[in-house]
């Protein structure tokens, strides 16, 4: 028993120097992508907004009624299918995507590579972080607040990672996420951490397991289309500012133009929210379940429960809003900013500020 607590006591030892030590490497990949943004081409974006001024008008003109072209053939007429523009939203501009942060050049290219793959190695870092915490309490290692966020950061750049590749072009994304695994392994731990511990009778199951690693991934997930929203909003305000012959700033013209343009990145944002969208309905289901077995009731309105059911009707009228004549492009954006946000509150200000069944655990 001796040696057994003595072991767990150095797993847990480990696990903490292994998430300060991805911080550390976070960090540098931090200053690696502000590199690559403030390295990156001004003169190729630059072209490229010179460019999206002179030809927005001619775009939405040809959009908007696309013209048909006759081609003979011998005696034969052949009418050609007109070219019709594909657009994610109402409104929404044909215009290019942005050169990335790198703007297009070799130095800052590099220093974007150089980024990414400091971030896969502190993610490596941080997972043994979080494997060694599992394994220094033999359970799950998402009993407590510190190990949620610990796992949720994890979580989130194994899913950016994961994007990349699959060579999809996210990389926009990097210094956003690494910004905020910082914060959030900032935050679990100076305010959060708990020391290792098991947990109340009542949670030994296996829809530890399966409830809570589902509820992980989606809020990891509805993360990362959370950013692409936003940076949308950015974007589009910007597209919008060029096409009516306004002149943004030069700082809004070195990094919004880098970006890709505001039809990809609220394409990107819905096809993330609904494609995780039904796997937050099995995640509530499933808790159900598990307090079904727990504590005798499937669904008591604790206040948990009602978050969840609310941060579901609020990704639902999102994705139902996408749907109808009117709602799309920001008016959708700000719905599912607003759902991101009940499942931050359904995190962080239930499990401190409110008291349910669901604070077993303390922080």
């Amino acid at each position: 028993m001796i040696l057994a607590a003595a072991t767990n006591e150095s797993l847990a030892q480990m696990s903490n120097t292994l998430v300060y030590s991805s911080m550390a490497v976070y960090t540098l990949a931090f200053l690696a992508h502000i590199a690559e943004w403030v390295l990156g081409s001004r003169s190729k974006v630059g072209r490229t907004a010179a460019a999206l001024t002179q030809n927005a008008g001619a775009r939405q003109t040809a959009a908007a009624a696309p013209a048909v072209q006759v081609r003979k053939g011998g005696t034969t007429a052949v009418l050609d299918r007109p070219q019709v523009v594909t657009r994610s939203a109402a409104g929404t501009r044909d215009v290019p995507d942005g050169p990335g942060a790198a703007g297009g050049t070799v130095k800052g290219d590099l220093y974007g590579r150089i980024a990414v793959s400091l971030t896969a190695l502190a993610f490596l870092i941080e997972a043994a972080g979080v494997v060694s915490r599992a394994l220094s309490v033999q359970r799950a290692p998402w009993g407590n607040m510190y190990e949620f966020s610990i796992t949720f950061s994890t979580v989130a750049t194994g899913a950016y990672l994961g994007f990349l590749a699959a060579r999809k072009n996210v990389r926009w994304i990097g210094l956003p996420l690494v910004t905020t695994v910082l914060l959030d392994l900032g935050v679990a731990t100076t305010w959060l951490y708990t020391d290792s511990d098991q947990l109340v009778p009542a949670l030994h199951s296996y829809w530890l397991w399966i409830h809570v690693s589902t509820a992980i991934f989606c809020g990891a997930v509805f993360y990362l289309g959370a950013v692409a929203t936003l940076l949308y909003l950015f974007r589009d305000a910007y597209e919008n500012k060029l096409a009516t012959g306004g002149n943004p700033g030069s700082f809004a013209r070195s990094v919004l133009e880098r970006l890709p343009a505001a039809a990809s990145l609220d394409k990107f944002a819905y096809r993330v929210n609904a494609a995780i969208f039904p796997l937050w309905t099995f995640t509530i289901i499933a808790g159900a379940i598990w307090a079904g077995d727990a504590w005798g009731r499937y669904w008591g309105w604790d206040a948990k429960e009602v978050w969840s059911f609310i941060t579901w009707v609020g990704y639902a009228a999102y994705l139902h809003a996408r749907a109808t004549a009117g709602w799309k492009g920001r008016k959708a954006a700000y719905i599912a900013l607003i759902a991101f946000g009940c499942f931050l509150f359904n995190y962080y200000g239930v499990n401190i500020f409110v008291s349910s069944k669901h604070s077993y655990a303390g922080v």
